[in-house]
């Protein structure tokens, strides 16, 4: 996978994480950075900004790292860990969404992510560089299908919550002591019909102003604020 940037450059080499080669700009002059690659004794690579611009799909500032693909989790192995709060995303297109929930869960200290294999943005160089040196310390599983997951997760013990604006209630009123998975649905759509009919609660976040809705990462992050809130 390429990731590209000064800041998550620095995040992953700060960390020591495994990186197959770096690509610089002849000229890069980042002297944080050259430091951080001098003494790590990583395989480097200097193009002109041209080559550059063709591998990488964004903002490079004259680095990119080559690293392995990130390894997903099934639900099996996230069960086996014995969480208690999930966060489901219910076909998240947008990669800087999905790079700002991941950050959010993780500071939040949620368990895992579940994401579907089709019709979601999956982790890339955006969702990489989005998350802030997150990505990492996050358990991401990728199932086939999300209705079925969600049998699982109640199966397991845990409550299902939606997220919607019709048929719901105040997320507020939602008692969230138990083992709680929470549904983030597609920017456009909201969830899919089957997966609310499997949920258990659809809370919906007050509109006080002239908008009707919230982006995905910022209701996300109210919401699974609420859950920690309600837990300790």
């Amino acid at each position: 996978m390429l990731v590209y940037g000064r800041n998550v450059a620095k995040e992953l080499l700060e960390k020591n994480e495994k990186i197959e080669k770096i690509i610089l700009q002849e000229g890069f002059d980042d002297k944080e950075i050259n430091l951080l690659i001098k003494n790590g004794n990583f395989k480097v690579e200097y193009k002109q900004k041209r080559e550059i611009d063709r591998l990488a799909n964004g903002v490079h500032q004259g680095i990119i790292l080559i690293i392995p693909d990130y390894k997903y989790r099934n639900l099996e192995e996230i069960l086996r860990m014995n969480p208690s709060f999930i966060v489901i995303l219910d076909h998240i297109e947008d990669p800087h969404n999905f790079g700002a929930i991941i950050r959010t869960c993780e500071a939040a200290g949620v368990d895992a992510i579940i994401i579907p294999k089709d019709r979601q943005v999956q982790v890339n160089a955006t969702v990489m560089k989005t998350s802030v040196g997150t990505l990492n310390n996050m358990n991401i599983a990728l199932v086939t299908n999300l209705v079925n997951s969600i049998a699982e997760l109640k199966d397991n013990g845990f409550w299902i919550v939606g997220t919607a604006l019709e048929n719901s209630i105040d997320y507020r009123s939602i008692d969230y002591s138990g083992k709680i998975a929470l549904v983030i649905g597609n920017e456009g759509v909201g969830m899919s019909r089957l997966v609310s009919k499997s949920c258990d609660f659809i809370a919906k976040i007050p509109m006080y102003g002239t908008t009707n809705s919230l982006n995905a990462s910022v209701a996300s992050g109210i919401m699974i604020y609420e859950v920690v809130r309600n837990r300790k």
